[in-house]
């Protein structure tokens, strides 16, 4: 650092520490992050008196010995110069790398994410800026928002080797605008509202009345033209052929047509308002009742294809269960056989990536589905990172554990309504049974932690009759005073999560794929 070392300059600092990652020397110029002992983050810019480099920040300047230190928030302004002053704070798109979603409720989690990313061996391409419109809803967070701390983690972690931006879960048009609008790279559509599982269950005959009813006009096709070019030969990935008979055909477009139709208007729209940027996208299917079997893969990627939408992966609703914050349900081996097939569809129809949602905690089908695709994977995950808050809370400040956790079985059974998990209150231990230092087990129960999983919404956004938070500045307090703690425990946990993907990524197979 020109003019002080980092240690001179701390005595300039009475009660602010430097968090030396971050440190950036550019030029004359050096930028870091600072941390109070109440927990509050402040950019830095130190430099000589006078330079351009510091007008383009807000904050309050000191002066010494020809050199000018500025304090400043970290701000929707400071964050914007900060990008402009540094290109690697700016989110890219990803490609086919084996990637991760590390999706953050809290704004707080980046740091622990990266540590996590950095220590599995730097090959993952990590997407830290992830959060669906229905998330930020219940947090009460804009898209601005959550790209801005996201941000300001990576540079506080000095992570330099790339990250992605996901605007997850997108139904709408007006959803893909508001994350365009700041510099989204990931763009995953959602048409689950479009999937009619109910033609699994449809007879010959009411296939057929379906059938009619399908848009054609949007799918800019015809009954006609579709079945010859399904029912003529067999498809074949790889060491798979799948077959369609007519019964097949009209189940998988009946159940997906209006799916693809949607995808496809909101590809255009993305087109028109993405013109000139570098995005890419993800269709997901994952959020329905019944498994997408191979055809109806087949169906979804060939007709998307054809409708001139282009994709970097696909999130097909696999058998078993993903359900939130707890490992896969299901039997292992019948997975793996089932996502090889998907897998060989995906490399012959793409190549794309396919997509874990849900992904959290899914420890026993990291490993095959990183085989299977040959590393040609995204991992999604996000409430596994409040979860993680929770565990240090309940480490740091157990009375606060203790009554989110008897608000959360409360609001269990309302805010369950929109995620599918099968967690039952009468499995969940009761509090009054749990000691202090018996609470940080509760995130390694089942039912319990599905509880605290789906309540999340709640739990931050409740407030009292007179209008004050019920828990969100105490759950914030305790992780901003403690920053360390937060990252630590999510650095282990997450390091579960990203060996097995990293192993491919570090191996010789991946090397000649």
């Amino acid at each position: 650092m020109d003019g002080y070392s980092i240690d001179a300059l701390v005595t300039k600092l009475p009660g602010h520490h430097i968090q030396e990652r971050s440190v950036v020397h550019q030029e004359e110029t050096t930028y870091f992050l600072t941390r109070t002992e109440a927990g509050q983050n402040q950019l830095a810019v130190y430099g000589p008196t006078g330079a351009a480099s510091l007008a383009n920040f807000q904050g309050t300047v000191q002066e010494f010995d020809g050199q000018s230190l500025l304090l400043g928030p970290l701000s929707l302004e400071n964050a914007a110069a900060l990008r402009h002053q540094f290109t690697w704070l700016n989110p890219i798109v990803l490609g086919l790398r084996t990637s991760v979603g590390l999706g953050d409720r809290l704004g707080l989690a980046t740091p622990g994410h990266i540590r996590a990313v950095r220590a599995a061996g730097d090959h993952l391409a990590p997407i830290v800026a992830q959060q669906s419109i229905r998330e930020m809803t219940r947090t009460g967070r804009t898209p601005q928002q959550v790209m801005d701390d996201a941000m300001w983690g990576v540079f506080a972690e000095g992570w330099r080797s790339g990250f992605g931006a996901d605007a997850d879960h997108l139904k709408t048009p007006a959803d893909i605008d508001s994350c365009m609008a700041v510099g989204y790279t990931f763009y995953t559509f959602d048409p689950g509202e479009h999937v009619d599982s109910t033609a699994d269950e449809l007879s010959p005959q009411e296939l057929r009345a379906h059938w009619e009813t399908l848009p054609w006009d949007r799918l800019e096709d015809s009954a006609t033209a579709l079945t010859a070019r399904y029912l003529s030969h067999p498809i074949q990935c790889e060491d798979y052929a799948i077959t369609f008979d007519e019964a097949t055909l009209q189940r998988a477009t009946i159940k997906y047509g209006r799916a693809v139709a949607h995808a496809a208007f909101l590809y255009r729209h993305l087109e028109q308002v993405g013109a000139g940027r570098a995005w890419e996208v993800e269709v997901s299917v994952d959020e329905t009742e019944t498994p997408t079997t191979h055809a109806e893969h087949v169906y979804i990627a060939t007709e998307l294809r054809r409708l001139g939408v282009h994709w970097i992966s696909l999130a097909p609703r696999y058998i078993g269960s993903f359900e939130k914050g707890v490992d896969y349900i299901g039997d292992v081996q019948a997975f793996e056989a089932d996502i090889a097939v998907h897998a060989a569809i995906a490399r012959t129809l793409g190549p794309y990536k396919l997509s874990l949602h849900s992904g959290s905690d899914k420890f026993s089908v990291y490993e095959p589905a990183v085989r299977q695709t040959r590393g040609v994977v995204h991992l999604k995950t996000a409430g596994t990172s409040y979860l993680e808050a929770l565990r240090t809370i309940a480490t740091l400040d157990p009375e606060l554990m203790r009554s989110i956790y008897v608000f959360s079985r409360e609001h269990y059974e309302v805010d369950k309504a929109s995620y599918h998990v099968s967690a039952q209150l009468s499995r969940a231990p009761e509090p009054s049974t749990l000691s202090d230092a018996a609470l940080p087990t509760l995130l390694e129960q089942f039912d319990a932690r599905e509880i605290l999983h789906v309540t999340f919404g709640s739990v931050l956004t409740t407030r009292t009759a007179d209008g004050h938070w019920l828990f969100y500045d105490r759950f914030m307090e305790v992780l901003r005073t403690h920053p360390e703690a937060y990252a630590v425990d999510l650095e282990a946990h997450f390091l579960r999560h990203l060996k097995p993907f990293a192993a491919w990524e570090n191996s010789e197979a991946h090397a000649n794929r």
